[in-house]
């Protein structure tokens, strides 16, 4: 692979694509056009690079979004390739780190959670996201938390596994609540034994790999063989975990018996905007669906929307043995060598045009098309209401990224910051962060302070990663949670920052703290109000709300965290396995740190070497 970078002064548009034609082979490989000011406006691969490029240089045939790059184009960049399929890798992978203007770009790439059943003599089930680091089998992908969850609750009333962590399970000496309702069988204090576990483990797994049929008869038999020997306890036991396997599957709908697993991808184009709709199905079950939006130009075709998407979506995903789709994709041959090798067995790409998986594509189709009316009728609603911001604070245009702030803490403890972000598509949820607070010198409680430092932060970040504000990362409005003092603090941070320039609007609650009577404060003005019923009041509103629900749900996790902790978390070499053996042996952390060396050198797995090493940590710190 090879990076050539070449530049052509002073020519732009055909001029400058026709000077690169002479320098350029028949190899394949990526390409990228840039501006006068360098900034990468497409990203394309090539069969062909120079009979690709030479397309370009012509004077016309061009569709209107083509000639108005090729018009922008001032120099160009190449990166030839052994292979086409390499290629098309490369380019998908350029797209999502450089996010060029007239590039289809998937802009919501976050992970699916999946079912992961550990690898423990008593298996607990839970969800998990990202990578698949732990030991133990793994089901999914599902397509949200929440389609999770209610599959968890249902598996948990039918098989009774637990879904405590092992050093909660380690150190139980009676049952929890969980046993007590019917969702544990409590092996952790010896309720259950380990065979009859691991059965009930299987039995899980046959579900969860699409054997639901066998598990409900074989229940069936149990459930009717204690009713004839008039164990009607049992018997009520068993009838109600029939019936939770029963609405397992009715919450699935769709269960599809000719398509075992694939991903089904329909496209919707109107109006220059997409909708791309993915059904999961795994072990000839519906496991959910999300729809997408990826950020498209007017006169796109689905072949290149939908290839795209594919390469996007799959560059950190595994794709499924099959993938059904709406319409055909350019590249089918490529995109299919590109995924069989990322997933190591041969991947199938089909557009279906009758029976049961034409009936799944039409079925997303319709969801797809559905969604993207609803998400049209949401945006023209939320531009009326960006452009009643705009008049509201006198803005001069209707912003098109807010950035709103909050804090949270309980008396300074675990204090975070967070930042929600919202625009003509409503609530970017990809783009919210959050921020531990670090001031070693803050006073606890100082909200000023920690707006400070959650702000420092962020424009340092804004400064180094987009100094030129031409990649959408910036603000038009700051919402600040607060009033004239926030506000101040923060125009400071901003003045050190060379920020100055970015409209900043502190929402104070009136004096009586009653919702709908809020205070908006702005640097050198005096504070205002918006009438009572005004929607762009009840939007701004929601935005503090939504913020407000950020910053709570992030430092509840971080408090959490901060319980389950212990001294032991901070000793070089202990990691959960030791942890757990220490605190079975000694009873508690406080034992551990004044445990003598001898003691520590008799714990299982603990080495000589690492008892000297934890005794040091608590002798020499304490």
């Amino acid at each position: 692979m090879t990076d050539d970078k070449q530049s052509t002064e002073h020519l732009t548009g055909h001029a400058c694509i026709q000077s690169y034609l002479k320098t350029l082979d028949s190899s394949p490989g990526v390409y990228r056009m840039l501006d006068a000011q360098a900034r990468v406006l497409y990203v394309g691969k090539a069969r062909n690079l120079r009979s690709r490029v030479s397309n370009y240089a012509r004077p016309s045939g061009h569709s209107g979004r083509i000639a108005r790059m090729i018009r922008e184009t001032a120099q160009m960049m190449f990166l030839t390739t052994r292979t086409e399929t390499e290629a098309l890798l490369l380019e998908q992978n350029l797209i999502k780190q450089l996010k060029p203007r007239y590039n289809v770009l998937l802009r919501d790439d976050k992970s699916f959670p999946n079912i992961h059943v550990s690898d423990h003599a008593f298996p607990m089930i839970k969800k998990h996201r990202g990578a698949k680091k732990e030991k133990g089998s793994y089901y999914g992908p599902f397509a949200s938390v929440g389609a999770v969850n209610r599959t968890l609750n249902q598996l948990q009333k039918v098989f009774l596994l637990r879904n405590c962590t092992d050093a909660v399970f380690d150190s139980r000496t009676r049952p929890c609540l969980l046993y007590q309702i019917k969702r544990c069988s409590a092996p952790c204090v010896g309720k259950i034994s380990e065979a009859d576990y691991a059965e009930s483990v299987r039995d899980a797994q046959r579900f969860l790999s699409g054997r639901s049929t066998q598990i409900q008869e074989t229940l069936g038999k149990q459930m009717a063989k204690a009713s004839e020997e008039m164990e009607f306890e049992r018997a009520a036991a068993l009838r109600d975990r029939i019936r939770a396997l029963t609405q397992v599957q009715t919450a699935q709908g769709i269960n599809p018996r000719g398509v075992a697993e694939a991903d089904v991808i329909a496209l919707h184009l109107e109006k220059g905007q997409a909708c791309v709709q993915v059904f999961f199905i795994r072990a000839n079950q519906n496991w959910g669906n999300r729809d997408f939006y990826p950020r498209v130009g007017e006169d796109v075709d689905e072949a290149e929307v939908l290839e795209a998407f594919l390469g996007q979506f799959y560059d950190t995903k595994e794709p499924p043995r099959l993938l059904l789709l709406s319409h055909p994709i350019e590249n089918a041959d490529l995109m299919c060598e590109a995924l069989s090798d990322k997933l190591g067995r041969r991947v199938e790409i089909a557009v279906p045009q009758r029976g049961e998986k034409a009936e799944l594509v039409e079925g997303a189709a319709r969801n797809a098309r559905e969604s993207l009316a609803r998400k049209m009728a949401e945006t023209a609603t939320q531009g009326k209401l960006l452009k009643g911001l705009a008049e509201a604070f006198d803005l001069p245009a209707p912003p098109q990224r807010i950035e709103v702030y909050d804090n949270s803490h309980i008396q300074g403890s675990n204090a975070v910051g967070a930042m929600i972000v919202a625009g003509p598509e409503g609530f970017l949820k990809s783009q919210y962060r959050k921020f531990n607070i670090k001031g070693d010198d803050l006073v606890p409680g100082d909200d000023f302070g920690m707006m400070k430092e959650v702000l420092t932060r962020r424009f340092k970040r804004l400064l180094k990663d987009d100094p030129d504000r031409d990649k959408g990362l910036w603000p038009d409005l700051l919402l600040i949670d607060g009033g004239a003092g926030q506000v101040s603090a923060v125009r400071s941070i901003m003045a050190q920052h060379g920020v100055g320039d970015i409209p900043m609007v502190g929402v104070a609650k009136g004096l009586d703290r009653d919702a709908g009577k809020e205070e908006f404060h702005r640097t050198g003005q005096r504070p205002m109000a918006l009438r009572h019923n005004d929607p762009v009041l009840y939007f701004i509103q929601r935005l503090r709300d939504e913020a407000h629900r950020f910053a709570i749900g992030t430092h509840r996790a971080k408090r959490a965290k901060a319980v389950g902790a212990t001294p032991l978390d901070e000793v070089p070499g202990v990691g959960a396995a030791r942890k757990r053996a220490l605190l079975a042996h000694f009873g508690s952390a406080k034992a551990v740190s004044r445990a003598n060396l001898a003691d520590l050198k008799a714990v299982d797995g603990v080495s000589a070497a690492l008892a000297e090493r934890i005794y040091a940590f608590f002798h020499e710190n304490g």
